[in-house]
């Protein structure tokens, strides 16, 4: 890591001339959260002080060729969190290269930039239709291959929007066992009236992790609700062919305050599969906290069997993280002064569907600075 460091200072002091970037685009942002997790069945609630670093550069080099590369606290160890729990007795913490991708959108044969091939590994928020993290929580970077056409990072543009995927799980020394998933999602974003909307569906077809080696999602995945697995973590059970239809509408009520109602279902159509294979997301946000003084309040439901997505990337906040659970979760957010928000949120849920188990409560108080 030392060495990563060092290699990256001395090209940012060398300017990196001969790609003569016009633009470095440094961004960066450090999160300080308090969480309290309370479980029905747990006599001693865990509080524990969380924080989390990102910082990256994204060069625009020329008018058709544009890059990034970002570090990351290393959290878990998993792909699903960049948080580090302090109280490790002052010990020193790592980085992980989180981000490092090359964006090509070219100019010539009438694409005009709509149409961009990004090689790397990149955050899921930028690569993929994100409406909520049904499928996806927000700190996974996917690595390989992504077609874009329309979508702009994190926006999408207005129109026919596309995009398609075909990204790395385990690499094997036998190309037959090697675990992929290839992807692709279609929307339409537009207006009724003073009504914005998207409406869209992917697909995520997933390969050779049906009675794969436990290597292809880590020690770390060893909850009890990361799909229908043996719990030995030699194997998963069952394929994984999702489906998802996603929505959302938005727009201002009189006073100019805006508002976003959106949604999420999905369902695994693979042919093994038993019953267990649906979930959904629905939610109401109020609000935008963008400039200083500004809040929003973000409230949402969501019901995911155990078979309905891979439990390995789903958000690691809800039960612990994985499938097969229910519940709610409300958040509210102030842009109390310039580039620093403050935020609290609630998550009340419960896991093990069809079984009377226990709840579990959360609450994160979070302080971000962005840069």
């Amino acid at each position: 890591m030392k060495k990563f460091l060092t290699l990256f200072a001395f090209l940012v002091a060398a300017g990196w001339t001969n790609a003569q970037a016009v633009d470095w685009n440094w961004k960066g942002d450090i999160r300080y959260r308090y969480e309290i997790t309370d479980k029905e069945d747990v006599d001693d609630n865990r509080d524990r002080h969380r924080i989390r670093v990102r910082l990256g550069v994204y060069p625009w080099i020329t008018e058709e060729l544009s890059a990034g590369v970002q570090i990351a606290t290393k959290g878990a160890g998993d792909p699903v969190s960049r948080n580090l729990t302090l109280g490790d007795g002052f010990a020193a913490d790592e980085f992980n290269l989180n981000q490092a991708y090359i964006d090509f959108h070219p100019m010539s044969y009438g694409m005009d930039g709509k149409v961009n091939f990004i090689l790397g590994k990149r955050e899921v928020k930028q690569t993929f239709i994100r409406t909520n993290d049904l499928l996806w929580d927000s700190d996974v970077t996917l690595e390989g291959v992504t077609f874009h056409y329309g979508k702009d990072g994190k926006k999408q543009k207005a129109g026919l929007n596309l995009v398609a995927g075909y990204y790395f799980l385990e690499e094997d020394s036998s190309s037959e066992k090697d675990a992929f998933v290839w992807t692709a999602q279609g929307a339409f974003t537009g207006e009724a009236g003073p009504v914005g909307f998207t409406l869209g569906a992917g697909y995520y077809d997933y390969h050779n992790i049906q009675d794969a080696d436990s290597d292809v999602f880590g020690d770390w995945a060893n909850g009890d609700n990361f799909g229908n697995s043996t719990y030995s973590w030699d194997e998963y059970l069952y394929d994984y062919n999702i489906l998802e239809l996603f929505a959302s509408f938005g727009g201002k009520f009189d006073g100019g305050l805006p508002w976003k109602l959106y949604g999420q279902y999905a369902v695994n159509v693979a042919e093994d599969v038993d019953d267990d294979n649906n979930g959904y997301l629905v939610g109401f946000k109020l609000g935008k906290a963008k400039k200083v003084g500004q809040w929003e309040i973000d409230a949402n439901y969501t019901h995911l069997e155990k078979d309905a997505v891979v439990g390995a990337y789903t958000d690691s906040d809800r039960w612990g993280g994985g499938t097969d659970g229910e519940g709610f979760e409300i958040a509210g957010t102030y842009h109390l002064v310039q580039n620093m928000t403050v935020g609290l949120k609630y998550l009340s849920h419960e896991s093990d569907l069809g079984v009377d188990s226990p709840g579990r409560d959360v609450w994160q108080a979070d302080m971000v600075v962005k840069f």
